[in-house]
């Protein structure tokens, strides 16, 4: 069973950056994907991007280019998500989750994912 823990989360002016990190406390990522999904104040998680366990990106929203950039350390047991140039609109609570199947092109999909973290809250204000 995968515990995943999410971190480096906090308070961010506007224009500020960001790391966090997802590491599992127990098992190992090193065959899953991992996903980072955003959930905003009142609203569903919506996914951000997803990194294969073998590397591979797959962006889930339009503007991923040049705000957020998702990598991984397998030696680490650790996934990571940066955050570029952010905005008000980034407010909310940040969860990674793995999974370790999933059809071609359903990587961003909510559903395929089997655990997930209990998520770091990110405020974005001056």
């Amino acid at each position: 069973q995968v515990q995943l823990v999410e971190s480096g989360g906090g308070l961010v002016q506007p224009g500020g950056s960001l790391t966090l990190s997802c590491t599992a406390s127990t098992g190992t990522l090193e065959s899953s994907a991992i996903g980072w999904f955003r959930q905003a104040p009142g609203k569903e998680p919506e996914p951000i991007a997803t990194i294969s366990s073998r590397g591979d990106r797959t962006r889930c929203v339009y503007e991923y280019e040049g705000r957020f950039s998702i990598s991984r350390d397998n030696s680490k047991n650790t996934g990571y998500l940066q955050i570029y140039n952010m905005n008000p609109g980034d407010t909310g609570v940040y969860y990674c989750a793995t999974y370790s199947y999933a059809r071609a092109g359903e990587g961003c999909k909510r559903s395929v994912y089997d655990h997930w973290g209990q998520g770091t809250q990110v405020t974005v204000s001056s």
